[in-house]
C-alpha cells in the first residue's frame, strides 16, 4: 500500500506565535543521583488507580511492581529505587484529587529486580500491547493515556500512519529534543519494531522547523537503506507554531486528515506516539526494564542551574531543585509541565510523576498576571482556537452555568491548550472558565 509523504505540512487552523526560551536545548542530559526517598502515587496516569501491591517493611528492588489494577485504562507502577517500604499514605495530586502513595526509603543500591529480564521476542500487536502494559508505559508527553490501551487497536480500524511527535511546542521544555539527541537510535529502534509489528506503511517524525539539530538527527538515522528499503519512515519538519503538538492538529498537520469530534486519531487511520513513548518502548523490549525514571527539563527565571535531569519517578521536585543549584530567586510560580498548558502548584514536596517533562519555577516579576478587564469583542480567541470554538461565548456559559449551552457550544473539544487566553487583549481567564465548563457539564451527565 503506498501513501504519499506530505513535501511540507498541511494547514491549521489558530494557535499561537509563542516565545520558547529553549534555554536547556544544548545541555545534556545530567542523571540525579539515588534520592533519600521516592512517593511513588498510585494514580500517574488516565484511568483508574492503582492498588498498592506491597505493605510496610517489605523490600522493594528498582523494577518491582508496587501497584496494580485489573481495569483496562490502567497502568502498573513500579518501584524506582531499592530500598525498604516506609508506608502507604495518601498524596494528593495537581488536580485536587488524592489517591494512595507508597513511600519507599533509599538504601542507595539502586539494585534491580533479580525477576527482570528481556522479554520474549514480541511478534503481534496482542504481545506488543501486553509488553506496553507490563512496562508501566504511559504518554510520556504529558497527557498519562496508558501506552497499552492506545496500541491495542480495536477490530475494523486499520492503522496506516504511525505520527511520532517531537514537536514540543510549549515554551522552556527541552525533554523530547533532548531525547532525540541523545537516543536518536533507540527512537527508530522503537519506530520500525511498532511499524513492524502493527503493519503501518507510514512513518512520520513529527518536528518543529525551530529544531535544526533533531531534524538532522533523525533524518540521518531514518534514511537507512538497510532498515527502510521502501522509504517509509520520514522526518517531516513542521511550522514553528503552538499547538503543533497536540493530536489532533498534528493529524491534521502531517496527514490533511481530520479527526472528528468526539473520535481519536485511531478512527482516521493515525497512532500518535510521543517521542520518548517510542524510545523508552525499544528499550523495554531490550531490557525487560520498566518505566522508573524519566527525564525533565528544570528551569524558569527562579531556578540557579537549569537543565535536563533525569531522576527516579517520585523523587520529591525539591531534590531534583536542589540538584539544579537550589533557588537564585524565592519562586512565585511553581509549574508541573508548560506555562501553556502545565498545572500550577503549590509546594515542591510533591513527587515526579512518568508522564512529568517540566518543572517550571518562576520569580516574582515572571509570575504576575494581567487583571482581567471586560471583553471587548474583538474575536482573537475565536482566530487563535485550533478546535475552532469560541471561547468568549463559552465563558458565558460557563459564568450561567447553563449545560445545555456548554454542549451545544462544543465544550468537551476544547484541549485546554491556552491558545485564548493567551491572545485575549483584555486577560480574560477563558481556559479556567472552560474548564469550570466542562465540570458543569459532566455533573448534568453530559458529553463526557
Amino acid at each position: 500500500m503506498e501513501l504519499e509523504f506530505p513535501k511540507h505540512p498541511f494547514r491549521t487552523h489558530g494557535g499561537a506565535a509563542v516565545s520558547h526560551h529553549k534555554n536547556t536545548w544544548d545541555i545534556p542530559s545530567a542523571v540525579l543521583p539515588p534520592p533519600e526517598r521516592v512517593v511513588l502515587p498510585m494514580q500517574q496516569h488516565i484511568g483508574a488507580p492503582c492498588v498498592p501491591t506491597v505493605k510496610k517493611g517489605d523490600h522493594v528492588f528498582v523494577g518491582t511492581v508496587v501497584g496494580d489494577s485489573q481495569a483496562t485504562v490502567s497502568a502498573p507502577v513500579h518501584a524506582s529505587v531499592s530500598g525498604t517500604v516506609t508506608e502507604i499514605t495518601q498524596v494528593m495530586l495537581t488536580g485536587g484529587q488524592t489517591t494512595q502513595a507508597v513511600v519507599v526509603e533509599s538504601d542507595g543500591k539502586m539494585e534491580k529486580d533479580p525477576s527482570i529480564a528481556p522479554p520474549p521476542p514480541v511478534t503481534t500487536k496482542e504481545g506488543l500491547a501486553q509488553a506496553a502494559r507490563r512496562s508501566g508505559l504511559v504518554g510520556l508527553g504529558g497527557a498519562g493515556f496508558p501506552a497499552h490501551v492506545k496500541l491495542n487497536v480495536p477490530e475494523g480500524k486499520t492503522i496506516d500512519t504511525l505520527l511520532v511527535n517531537v514537536a514540543e511546542c510549549e515554551p522552556y521544555v527541552t525533554s523530547d529534543h533532548r531525547e532525540a539527541l541523545e537516543n536518536g537510535r533507540n527512537v527508530l529502534e522503537g519506530v520500525y519494531k511498532i511499524k513492524e509489528i502493527l503493519g503501518v506503511h507510514r512513518v512520520i517524525l513529527a518536528v518543529e522547523n525551530n529544531k535544526p539539530d533533531v531534524i538532522q538527527k533523525l533524518t540521518e538515522i531514518a534514511d537507512d537503506p538497510t532498515r527502510d528499503p521502501l522509504n517509509q519512515v520520514r522526518v517531516l519538519p513542521l511550522k514553528s507554531r503552538y499547538p503543533q503538538g497536540a493530536e489532533k492538529v498534528l493529524v491534521q498537520a502531517c496527514t490533511g486528515r481530520k479527526v472528528p469530534e468526539g473520535k481519536l486519531p485511531a478512527d482516521v487511520g493515525c497512532l500518535v506516539m510521543n517521542i520518548g513513548s517510542v524510545s523508552f518502548l525499544a528499550s523495554y523490549l531490550r531490557t525487560g526494564m520498566p518505566l522508573t525514571q524519566k527525564r525533565v527539563t528544570i528551569d524558569g527565571s527562579a531556578i540557579a542551574h537549569p537543565q535536563n535531569v533525569i531522576v527516579p519517578v517520585g523523587t520529591p521536585i525539591k531534590d531534583v531543585v536542589a540538584f539544579c543549584g537550589g533557588y537564585k530567586a524565592e519562586p512565585k510560580k511553581l509549574l508541573m509541565g508548560g506555562p501553556m498548558m502545565g498545572v500550577a502548584i503549590t509546594s515542591d514536596e510533591l513527587p515526579i510523576l512518568k508522564q512529568n517533562n517540566a518543572i517550571l519555577a518562576f520569580a516574582a516579576q515572571d509570575a504576575l498576571l494581567r487583571e482581567p478587564t471586560a471583553c471587548i469583542r474583538c474575536g482573537r480567541c475565536v482566530a487563535a482556537c485550533p478546535m475552532s470554538l469560541m471561547p468568549t461565548k463559552l465563558e458565558q456559559a460557563a459564568q450561567r452555568k447553563d449545560p445545555e449551552a456548554l454542549q451545544s457550544l462544543h465544550v468537551m473539544t476544547c484541549m485546554e491548550c491556552g491558545c485564548c487566553a493567551y491572545a485575549c487583549p483584555a486577560g480574560r481567564r477563558l481556559v479556567q472558565a472552560i474548564r469550570l465548563g466542562k465540570s458543569i457539564v459532566k455533573k448534568q451527565g453530559g458529553k463526557k
